[in-house]
């Protein structure tokens, strides 16, 4: 190797991992998230915006995790969310990492906490409690989603 590739080399590594994708620094496993999203392919699918299914059975009960990262709460477009994760939504709240393994864990509970209503409901039942399992779900759909626009890591 020349001296001047030895010198780029470590420089466009470095610019490649930072111009990664924001849910590039999901904490889980998507190789174990994909076999841990056969659990969730009942009600939801992975489907890029051409109708290519990346993930799941077209299944429609839930709605598209395709883009997930950094959309907000409520927000997939033609779904019909409760009122509750609707509002937080309509807050500002966006999904992240941290957000997604809280919901999974109890959305019940979740959306109690975070509006502050003790009424609010979630349409998913479904749970998702261990928070491994919940982050390797989240880096799989990550890893199929296109990068969020500024989708921070927490709220």
């Amino acid at each position: 190797m020349t001296k001047k590739i030895k010198l780029l080399a470590p420089l466009a590594l470095a610019a490649a991992l930072g111009a990664a994708p924001a849910f590039a620094q999901a904490t889980g496993d998507a190789e174990a998230g994909a076999k841990v999203f056969a659990k969730c392919q009942t009600c939801h699918v992975v489907a890029a915006a051409d109708g290519t299914v990346l993930a799941g059975k077209k299944a429609k009960t839930g709605p598209n995790l395709y883009g997930l990262p950094g959309r907000a709460l409520g927000g997939y477009e033609g779904f019909a969310y409760g009122d509750s994760i609707k509002s937080l939504g309509d807050g500002g709240a966006v999904w992240s990492e941290d957000e997604f393994v809280a919901y999974v864990a109890d959305p019940a509970k979740y959306l109690k906490e975070k509006t502050g209503e003790k009424s609010a409901k979630s349409k998913m039942s479904f749970k998702l409690a261990k928070e491994e399992e919940a982050r390797n779900v989240w880096a799989f759909i990550a890893s199929l989603s296109p990068a969020a626009e500024a989708a921070p890591a927490t709220n």
